[in-house]
């Protein structure tokens, strides 16, 4: 629908020049130049961070798909794949790579000794299931032939990077640009983004619940192709409240600045962010401009039918917290795959042939940059997108990016000649090193090598029985008259049962329930323990068993698991819910993820869910509302890390043991004082996750950081092996927030 007639109703006006905006120039600020390049979309977005979706469906990743990664870590997007299993936003914001390998380790010492490894399960929100390991697992996740080592690498070859601009290899229709708009010209009014799409790109409109003190403009006019342009730029700077505006400035279609006001925040500042703006204390003290004044002056100047044009104008309005109807927004007008979005200063040299955002200059030049959003879309009404696409953006956005990283494009375009090029060739081409954490010993042979201790563990089995265990309870005494349908149905609100049997033995009947989920049983002894039924009072509990007699330490831990921290479990969810949700997601903010477990025979949807958020509160807060009134759900927050609950169902079902204490000769007092040894693996375990932790913290922002615990093997079997995986600057707010 073209939004002059979704908003107005009316065709536009034809045969009428744009009105230009008066020349006044309101204010000035010549000391600044400044630009927050957070505005790439949203304020993570300066910063390298890994999708919290990653393993939706893929729970066990290969070492080549390891090596997929590193390599795209290293060199990027301009000259690696993308990782076909996981994804790692702002690549060129990462600093280092760094991988530590546990030898000998697989991911059932992990959960064996889970209360040992306290740094890795509280810092690392993402968690990987992996084969298990083979002679060579060093060599595969870098991608080492079998024949070559780190001291004789194969030289790259010479060649050229291709023309990005070859219009033999760009296919027209498949480009984003004409998708979206045709090849024809289009009106300004094709180009300002509809209510919906304000909606999906978090823009403040009215009514909605997080811009209730948001100020209109008050542009309820008509809109026409003819209608007058205004670009719009702000700078933040962080206060005690969140992000505040620091300065705005707002040009007219002429090219002049007809407002540029620096503007004293409300609350106390706590980072000027001088490096991306040029904002400092000393600019700032004598400003005594309000954020009313600006908003006061703003509705002044523009015009009813008045369009803002900006670069991420999103949040360029959400710092003014003002709502405006009519806005193109540079970033989705020039639309990549992906949902991604180009960088204005890209777009200026690429589209404009002009370079903005000098490095030589303290901070940008906001003028400048709402100057040059209006000459971008100036440029998009005169050309057309046929124009853009023949461009091909996504082919020239690939060379600045190896440039920043310190390579000549050339280079760049032979790795990817090579599709077997392994990690430290590319390494070596970046001039960057890849540290491993290992023992001194040959590093392609790892943990099958007979100089590489493998450390005792549990059995599949023993461990699928453990969770088994801990995902059963016994209810009860209940009458011996009581209603069996009546109290299956009352455990089945928890979550979905494996089994229930009726247990005789006792003085009073009570009922043995296995949950299929861990989460159920807790939710079970959590909400029914002590409850009447029936005019008795019955207790819910676990069997206590060696297996179980630290579960509630466990479970404990367990919920608070970084990547358990920010995700909720529900049960008695129908086939609609999903449906539901996203209707009203605007009651559920961070939502990240819906995972919906199906059963693996049927293929049927599964009465239980996780839902994934971004932080804690959000998941606490969406957790108070699904099981309120309103919803009527059972809940509580996750306690199986979600490759954990894949895997643990994927087992084929063990018989069960019978319930209670199994009595095991002590041992002697010499073997007693023998288990205290260091090399026992609860030690082992605990020192690897001291160390871990001191080396992490001594690693700058920005460092991608692997965990891997290849998985063992031996004469009873192969055990799988076990990924940890973060980037240090998203990883260590998790961390704060634990420690809180």
């Amino acid at each position: 629908m073209e939004p002059e007639k979704e908003r107005t109703g009316r065709q536009p006006k034809k045969g009428r020049k744009r009105r230009r905006a008066p020349n006044k120039v309101v204010g000035a600020a010549e000391a600044m130049r400044a630009d927050w390049d957070l505005k790439e979309r949203q304020p993570e977005a300066k910063k390298a961070r890994l999708s919290t979706i990653l393993f939706a469906e893929n729970y066990e990743v290969t070492h080549g798909q390891l090596c997929e990664l590193l390599k795209y870590a290293v060199l990027g997007k301009s000259s690696i794949p993308k990782p076909s299993w996981c994804q790692l936003f702002h690549q060129n914001h990462l600093n280092n790579v760094v991988v530590f390998v546990l030898q000998g380790m697989s991911q059932l010492h992990f959960y064996r000794f889970y209360l040992e490894f306290g740094f890795l399960r509280k810092a690392f929100r993402h968690k990987f299931l992996l084969p298990p390991p083979s002679s060579t697992f060093l060599a595969d996740i870098i991608g080492l032939q079998k024949k070559q080592t780190t001291g004789n690498l194969p030289k790259t070859m010479e060649g050229s990077l291709p023309s990005a601009s070859s219009k033999a290899n760009i296919n027209l229709q498949n480009d984003p640009i004409i998708q979206k708009y045709g090849c024809k010209k289009v009106g300004l009014t094709r180009c300002i983004l509809t209510k919906e799409e304000m909606k999906t790109f978090h823009f403040p409109l009215q009514g909605f619940p997080d811009c209730e003190n948001f100020v209109p403009t008050k542009c309820n006019g008509s809109i026409t192709d003819n209608s007058p342009l205004f670009g719009l730029d702000c700078e933040m700077c962080l206060t005690s409240k969140g992000r505040e505006l620091t300065r705005i400035s707002l040009v007219a279609e002429g090219g002049c600045c007809v407002m540029d006001e620096l503007v004293k925040p409300d609350n106390k500042i706590l980072d000027y962010l001088t490096s991306f703006s040029g904002i400092t204390k000393k600019i700032l003290n004598p400003v005594t401009t309000k954020l009313k004044d600006v908003q006061r002056q703003l509705k002044a100047l523009l015009p009813p039918d008045a369009v803002l044009v900006g670069h991420s104008l999103d949040l360029d309005l959400r710092a003014l917290k003002m709502i405006h109807p009519y806005v193109i927004d540079t970033s989705l007008l020039y639309v990549r795959e992906q949902g991604r979005r180009f960088k204005l200063k890209f777009l200026a040299k690429a589209i404009l042939g002009k370079d903005i955002q000098c490095p030589g200059r303290l901070g940008h030049d906001a003028t400048e940059d709402a100057r040059t959003t209006l000459e971008l879309a100036r440029y998009f009404l005169k050309y057309g997108p046929k124009k853009i696409a023949e461009l091909n953006l996504e082919g020239l956005a690939s060379h600045p990016e190896v440039q920043a990283a310190g390579q000549e494009p050339k280079n760049a375009a032979e790795i990817v000649q090579h599709p077997n090029t392994s990690v430290l060739e590319c390494l070596d081409s970046m001039g960057q090193k890849l540290l491993f954490l290992a023992r001194e010993t040959d590093a392609g042979e790892l943990s099958s090598s007979r100089n590489c201790q493998t450390i005792k563990c549990l059995s599949n089995k023993e461990m699928r029985m453990k969770w088994t265990e801990m995902s059963t309870v016994y209810a009860g005494p209940f009458s011996k008259n009581c209603n069996l349908r009546a109290l299956k149905r009352l455990f089945k609100n928890f979550g979905p049962i494996r089994s229930m049997s009726l247990v005789l033995e006792t003085h009073q009947p009570h009922l043995c329930i296995q949950y299929e989920v861990l989460e159920a049983a807790q939710l079970a002894i959590e909400s029914s323990d002590g409850i009447l039924v029936e005019s008795t009072r019955i207790k819910v509990q676990r069997p206590v068993t060696e297996l179980t007699l630290d579960c509630d330490i466990l479970v404990n831990e367990l919920e608070r698991d970084s990547e358990n921290r920010g995700t909720i479990y529900l049960s008695g969810v129908s086939e609609t819910f999903k449906e539901h949700l996203l209707q009203q997601s605007n009651l559920f903010l961070g939502l990240e993820a819906v995972i919906l477990p199906k059963d693996l025979k049927s293929g049927k949807q599964k009465k239980y869910c996780f839902l994934k958020f971004k932080s804690f509160g959000s998941a606490q807060r969406a957790l108070n509302i699904l099981t309120g009134k309103d919803w009527k759900l059972k809940g509580r927050h996750a306690l199986t890390p979600r490759h954990l609950h894949a895997w643990l169902r994927g087992l084929p079902p063990e018989s069960k043991r019978p319930p209670g204490i199994r009595v095991i000769p002590p041992p002697s007092e010499q073997q007693a004082l023998q288990t205290l040894k260091v090399d026992h693996p609860k030690i082992a375990a605990w020192r690897w996750g001291r160390k871990i932790g001191k080396l992490y913290h001594s690693l700058c922002p920005g460092t991608l950081c692997l965990i891997l615990l290849p998985g063992t093997k031996s004469t009873h079997g192969s055990l799988s092996g076990l990924g940890l995986m973060g980037i240090k600057d998203e990883e260590e707010s998790t961390t704060r927030s634990l420690r809180s």
